[in-house]
């Protein structure tokens, strides 16, 4: 996909944060928007803000695999086509392994990784068929390393980054028209922390404030990185400087890198 003007592109999680500015960019660039969350007010902003460009909305909750399936028929039938699909709805958990409850680890994977499952296979058939489609799965810089406190969100966003780089692999080989691309952002300024689940014996104001120190990279310097990446082809898409950092250590380091998340989490998450 060397260009988007006139593409039909759908967001999902498109009410805040990397969607709306995803949104905006798209729109920016020509595309015609498919737009889905599960907070209608802040999906009719996020459509209202994208100027003239086609834009349709949808209330989607990603957890509920046959709502997908029927989202993305509706969206083919809307269009006529569908060009990319961005899996980008998410939320967070803070809980150690021993304290988080089956339902709140149920939660996340249902939306953080079976979500992103669901949503690439409901839309890769129209992608195939458009003859120029374009997989975009949003992972986390704790899809390349692994955090205490963040076992379940480490487990949907490393179940993201396998069956994504697996998808990318199976699309080449088979001589698809769809690229497939992984995007690690590290912390970013949205609203995710503010809305996480805590375990019940997180400091959940100390864990927000310490998230919004940490967060590097606007929304909208996350989305033109990651269109960037989607013109590029890129497999793996990092955003923030941050993400380049936990990138390379992971790279230079291998396992070795656990004593230095661990120190760090022992000053900042166990005091």
């Amino acid at each position: 996909m060397k260009e988007l003007n006139n593409k039909v592109a759908v967001v999902t999680g498109a009410g805040s944060g990397i969607g709306r500015a995803l949104a905006h960019l798209l729109a920016a660039r020509g595309c015609r928007l498919a737009l889905s969350d599960v907070n209608e007010a802040g999906l009719k902003e996020a459509a209202a803000s994208c100027g003239a460009s086609e834009v349709r909305t949808y209330l989607l909750d990603v957890s509920d695999r046959d709502a997908i399936y029927a989202h993305a028929d509706e969206v083919a039938k809307d269009f006529g086509q569908v060009n990319l699909i961005i899996n980008n709805a998410g939320v967070a958990l803070s809980a150690s392994v021993r304290e988080m409850t089956d339902e709140d680890f149920k939660w996340i994977m249902d939306i953080d990784f079976w979500g992103v499952a669901h949503g690439t296979r409901a839309f890769l058939p129209h992608l195939i068929a458009s003859g120029d489609g374009h997989v975009v799965n949003v992972s986390s810089v704790f899809g390349l390393i692994g955090v205490p406190k963040q076992s379940a969100y480490n487990a949907a966003k490393f179940a993201v980054r396998g069956f994504t780089e697996a998808l990318r692999q199976e699309m080449q080989l088979e001589g698809q028209p769809v690229a497939v691309s992984c995007v690690h952002p590290g912390g970013i300024r949205t609203n995710i922390a503010n809305a996480a689940r805590m375990g019940v014996s997180e400091n959940a104001d100390a864990q927000r404030k310490g998230f919004d120190k940490l967060a590097m990279t606007t929304p909208e310097k996350a989305a033109e990185t990651i269109i960037r990446g989607i013109l590029r082809d890129e497999s793996r898409i990092l955003v923030g400087p941050d993400a380049w950092g936990i990138d390379a250590l992971n790279r230079l380091l291998g396992a070795a890198y656990q004593p230095l998340v661990a120190r760090f989490s022992r000053k900042n998450l166990y005091n």
